[in-house]
């Protein structure tokens, strides 16, 4: 019987290459679904389609053959959603048995957070098109909190006394590789997120401590923060609003035991990964 085959949208992307290397290295078969090929990644036993969320009848082809799929969601764009409901039709036509999807943490289709609301009616089509899923509902991820800090050093926004439990790219595809080669996960909606969770003021004191610059929180009030971000298309701003209120309504505050218990090996904390990934807070000195 050949062995199966684990598609990979995004591949190119700072997730997507992250779980096709942790794949590789668990000998999996993988087919990687890019835009341009030239930019994929060159691992053992890979192969590459061409094939965009714009386009179904393409991503169809691409995923022909393919038994388990990694779903990562799309860029911002205020079509998002159409295009997930498109990629999904796509992905059922091709006879896709399994979708693993990068959702986000508390999906719902009243989540303070808009793209949360997108997540939640994506998990819902994948499950109504009778292809089997495992979401991961991903926390806010640490890759991301040291570009919330301003030029000026202080890190803005109306998420009050809320937490959240940052979690790291690399923790999240250490985790996405372990549910695509275990197909006892479909079915499964997994919260996914850091050890711990913190408010922004220590967020901004760990920063501030790993990069060796003065970094501070400043509390927003809602009026405030959509002036603040003035000049941006109105549904981004909602989008970058509403990721900060969702945390101060507590919607980001869970902490689950996922990463450590279905891999073995706790996430890091947001100190453990700055200090793993200098890379990341660079342009913060």
């Amino acid at each position: 019987m050949p062995e199966e085959i684990i598609a990979v949208t995004g591949a190119t992307g700072q997730l997507g290459a992250r779980v096709v290397r942790h794949l590789a290295g668990r000998g999996a078969r993988q087919r990687l679904v890019v835009r341009d090929p030239a930019r994929a990644p060159h691992v053992d036993g890979a192969e590459t389609a061409v094939a965009s969320f714009e386009d179904p009848a393409a991503l169809t082809e691409a995923l022909r053959g393919a038994s388990t799929l990694f779903l990562v969601s799309g860029h911002e764009d205020p079509r998002r959603l159409d295009l997930h409901l498109r990629a999904v039709e796509a992905v059922a036509a091709a006879g896709v048995r399994r979708v693993v999807y990068t959702s986000f943490l508390g999906a719902s289709p009243r989540a303070t957070f808009t793209y949360a609301r997108d997540h939640a009616l994506t998990e819902r089509a994948i499950v109504d098109s009778g292809v089997r899923l495992t979401a991961l509902r991903n926390s806010l991820y640490a890759d991301v909190a040291p570009h919330f800090v301003g030029g000026d050093g202080v890190l803005r926004g109306p998420a009050g006394n809320g937490r959240l439990a940052w979690v790291a790219r690399e923790d999240v595809a250490r985790l996405a590789a372990e549910v695509l080669l275990d197909a006892s996960h479909a079915g499964q909606v997994y919260d996914v997120t850091g050890p711990v969770a913190i408010d922004l003021r220590e967020t901004a004191r760990v920063l501030g401590e790993v990069t060796g610059r003065r970094i501070t929180y400043h509390d927003e009030t809602p009026d405030e923060a959509r002036a603040s971000r003035a000049g941006a298309p109105e549904w981004q701003i909602d989008g970058w609003v509403g990721s900060y209120e969702a945390v101060a309504t507590g919607e980001t505050s869970v902490t689950s035991h996922t990463i450590e218990h279905l891999t073995g090996r706790r996430p890091w904390t947001l100190e453990e990964f700055l200090r793993a990934e200098p890379a990341s807070w660079q342009h913060l000195v």
